[in-house]
């Protein structure tokens, strides 16, 4: 039945079925064939999987990232990063960097991020001599911070999924985040020297000065947000309606970006992405009941603990594995289902659950902007008008950068552990 499970989905992935409903199809197809539970279960699992009052952040967060993205924070966050990164060489490209940093700490998507920040800058950055391959996939890697950097939905569904602190998860990935915006700031200045691409005229005190106050509400946003959680005033989820509040205050009473008629356009943008996101949730659910039911995760942690020996082995192996499983399956889903079959495993090992939940999380964040299914790179392609295809060479680099990123996270356990356990 185990086989049965694997093969159904696979068979369903390649001939395109979406993944929620290749996720259904193959849990409610094995269960009528094995006669593993009732019929009236899978119903029941699919509505209990969604039944969660932490995952009610998740459709709160999405539309507080519709608002920011229409009320005006994305064009304000990139001036204001700007005048701080812009004078130097391959300024444009660390603006898109910076900028990402700031709109991923207040969307937690990071195909939102890449949507508001890449539709400014990447036609920018092409206007200043930026090859368009490199600009549309360092703006694609680049918005790959919105899963790593809280809040963070997929953060959200590890910590579900393994039963550990939401906060916990958020400010594990603090230190992460930002260890990959260094390399990829590092990146683009080298490309930019070895181009002969320039930055732009440095901005003076007072520009700098005008710039911050004119972005200071949106900056602060994730401050409040994050500041509520750790400051034990706030769960997640009641910190993700204070940021819709916040940011339909900023846009539509402060900014004046937002106006009436948009305000039916964000909520169905969102209520889509919702629906997609909890879609998938809820068929990952049932899928990974039925992989309990067959025992799968047991069967496959004696199979790991009899060959494997040591920790190195391991998280090089889930590594590999999970670098893989993120180019073709979305992260949502990928977490739901790898959570119960590789976290006893890494805890048997030593691994802490908060450490093994950032590296999972960061080898998915790959898999944003790593074709097949990147949809980062998707989303970058549409806006420059340059296809997946002549894409894929260019985004490499930034996947060997991510890539040296998970090992040293994933061996150097301090930079995921450190600030939970203060």
């Amino acid at each position: 039945m185990a086989i049965m499970l694997f093969l159904l989905l696979l068979g369903f992935f390649l001939v395109g079925v979406p993944i929620a409903f290749s996720l259904g199809l193959a849990s409610a197809v094995t269960v009528w064939h094995g006669d593993l539970m009732p019929m009236l279960i899978v119903t029941q699992q699919l509505i209990g999987s969604v039944n969660s009052f932490p995952l009610m952040a998740i459709p709160f967060f999405i539309l507080a990232g519709s608002l920011m993205q229409y009320g005006g924070i994305s064009e304000r966050l990139v001036n204001f990063s700007n005048t701080l990164v812009g004078g130097m060489t391959g300024g444009l490209a660390m603006v898109a960097i910076v900028t990402s940093l700031f709109f991923a700490a207040i969307s937690g998507s990071g195909a939102a991020t890449t949507a508001a920040i890449g539709s400014i800058l990447i036609p920018a950055m092409m206007a200043k001599g930026y090859p368009g391959s490199y600009a549309a996939s360092n703006q694609a890697a680049a918005g790959a911070l919105g899963v790593i950097i809280p809040p963070s939905i997929p953060l959200i569904l590890y910590a579900i999924a393994a039963n550990v602190s939401v906060g916990d998860m958020f400010i594990a990935g603090i230190l992460p985040g930002i260890l990959v915006t260094i390399s990829l700031l590092i990146f683009a200045y080298i490309f930019a020297r070895k181009n002969g691409i320039g930055g732009n005229q440095k901005s003076t005190p007072k520009e700098m000065l005008l710039a911050a106050r004119k972005a200071l509400l949106a900056v602060l946003m994730p401050v409040i947000i994050l500041g509520g959680i750790y400051g034990g005033i706030t769960t997640p989820t009641e910190a993700a309606v204070i940021a819709v509040a916040y940011s339909f205050i900023i846009g539509f009473v402060v900014y004046r970006e937002i106006k009436l008629r948009d305000l039916m356009r964000i909520l169905q943008e969102s209520a889509v992405t919702t629906a997609v996101v909890l879609s998938i949730i809820a068929a990952a659910g049932l899928y990974g009941r039925i992989l309990q039911s067959l025992r799968v995760p047991t069967m496959v942690s004696d199979f790991v603990l009899s060959t494997i020996g040591s920790p190195l082995a391991f998280i090089i192996m889930a590594n590999a594995l999970l670098l893989f499983v993120g180019m073709f399956i979305e992260a949502a889903a990928a977490i739901l289902i790898f959570v119960p079959i590789l976290l006893p495993i890494a805890i048997s090992f030593g691994f802490d659950p908060v450490h093994f939940g950032i590296i999972m999380v960061v080898n998915l964040a790959m898999g944003m902007f790593t074709p097949p299914v990147g949809l980062n790179l998707f989303v970058a392609s549409q806006i420059s008008n340059i296809g997946v295809a002549r894409l894929t060479s260019a985004i490499l680099p930034f996947v060997a950068i991510v890539l040296v990123n998970v090992l040293i996270i994933s061996l150097i356990p301090a930079l995921s552990t450190w600030l939970p356990s203060l």
